[in-house]
């Protein structure tokens, strides 16, 4: 018995420490839990293990807990970017580090830029440091290469990712097939948004048929389809229900296009861009469609971007339609930490508080069917939550501790080792030599 006693402290004394699951609890706090609790006066968050173990005042705090004490302070749950390419590129003018765009003719519903993800891009840190703990990636189109290989009205498919160092980095692969409608979809199809719209339907009515010939289809028994194998196997699962179309699109009459399309093939829609979804929210709301709304957009810098105004969000929340906020361009990647200031001038014009909260954290996880893991402060769900000094939708605040599967990072970017290296120089050496 002792010989077995002594083995199991030997044994036990090689474990690492990082094996062992700390009990954290964030004390003291205004907790903004962005779920059933609402909000919660001098609360508690206890996590374990990188999950969250219970919320609310009066919570047991464990003997032995790391106890950091948030007297004062506001806590919400990470923040979640809902458009972008983080971790797909690092330059957007250097070629080689973008990896979001397809182009050619053998792939492109399926075209999946997950496995392209960098965990260790210069862009995570920026962003995480910030509050965002979460982010959609998605696949773009850009202009043809020097040998004339397109991008196509399918993009591909996009994924939930965390910007935590681990390599379970995925939340979610492959939750939206993307398309591109609008503008855009016109400059892919020959330059007409009709054709945008044929190819699409074209692609879906392929899909259909492809689903009731397979074996026909893998003896060479059937017609010609205008997708690749791969791109009408991904469709299939649009028709099927198993995933959503995320359309870029933002004209008015464009949006009511694409919800007759939804209404005739039976799928799942969510816009992503929406500057003229205020137009039809009446629409969108009947039709149960999500918006992904770049709140920031108030100027007609194109034909479909007209009707832009500051105050969409507040009058999509008026008329009941799901939406999240994002940003546009590249603001949406090397810049996506910008949400809380595009919710903040949500707020700014009519927006309440609470729904610009959820709008970048629970309502972008609702859209992409990932609540169940992230998105509010509630037990079982993943420990990602941010401490805040002061109100985060404020331009002046920034966070001062970020918590990703429960694990505190490291509040350093590329950005701030430069700012801190040229704050306090030294002197006895030109910055090329220290």
């Amino acid at each position: 018995m002792r010989r077995s006693m002594l083995l199991a402290v030997a044994l036990a004394a090689l474990i690492p420490a990082a094996a062992l699951a700390e009990v954290t609890a964030i004390t003291g706090a205004s907790i903004h839990t962005v779920g059933p609790a609402g909000t919660i006066e001098n609360g508690t968050v206890l996590f374990e293990d990188g999950r969250i173990v219970a919320v609310g005042t009066g919570v047991e705090v464990p003997a032995g807990a790391k106890t950091i004490d948030a007297t004062g302070k506001i806590v919400t749950p990470g923040l979640f970017t809902p458009m972008g390419q983080i971790g797909l590129v690092e330059v957007s003018a250097v070629d080689g580090t973008v990896d979001y765009i397809q182009r050619g003719d053998r792939f492109s519903a399926s075209f999946d830029v997950a496995s392209a993800y960098n965990p260790r891009s210069t862009l995570v840190a920026t962003n995480r440091i910030e509050g965002i703990t979460h982010a959609l990636i998605a696949p773009e189109p850009s202009w043809p290469d020097e040998f004339g290989n397109q991008s196509k009205v399918f993009s591909g498919l996009a994924s939930v990712v965390n910007l935590g160092d681990g390599s379970d980095f995925l939340i979610e692969r492959r939750v939206a097939v993307v398309v591109n409608l609008g503008e855009t979809g016109s400059d892919l199809a020959a330059g007409s948004r009709a054709a945008a719209f044929m190819v699409l339907r074209t692609a879906l009515d392929d899909a259909r048929d492809y689903g009731r010939n397979v074996p026909a289809y893998e003896q060479g028994n059937t017609r010609q389809y205008s997708l690749s194998q791969a791109d009408l196997e991904t469709l299939r699962t649009v028709l099927d229900g198993t995933r959503p179309l995320l359309v870029r699109v933002n004209r008015a009459n464009d949006i009511l296009r694409v919800l007759e399309l939804g209404a005739d093939y039976d799928i799942r829609l969510i816009l992503l861009g929406g500057a003229e979804a205020w137009m039809v929210a009446d629409e969108l709301a009947r039709a149960r469609v999500p918006v992904v709304l770049d709140a920031l957009g108030n100027l007609p810098r194109d034909f479909d971007h007209l009707n832009s105004r500051l105050d969409a969000a507040s009058l999509l929340a008026e008329a009941g339609v799901r939406f999240a906020i994002g940003a546009n361009g590249a603001a949406q990647n090397h810049n996506a930490r910008n949400i809380t200031q595009s919710a903040g001038i949500a707020v700014a014009n009519g927006l309440a508080w609470d729904d610009a909260l959820a709008a970048i954290t629970l309502a972008p996880a609702k859209i992409y069917g990932v609540d169940d893991e992230i998105g509010s402060l509630e037990p079982g769900k993943r420990a990602d939550l941010v401490i805040w000094p002061d109100d985060p939708l404020e331009l002046t605040s920034f966070a001062e501790q970020v918590y990703i599967g429960g694990e505190p990072i490291e509040m350093v970017s590329r950005q701030t080792l430069l700012r801190d290296r040229y704050l306090n120089p030294d002197a006895k050496k030109p910055p090329a030599f220290r």
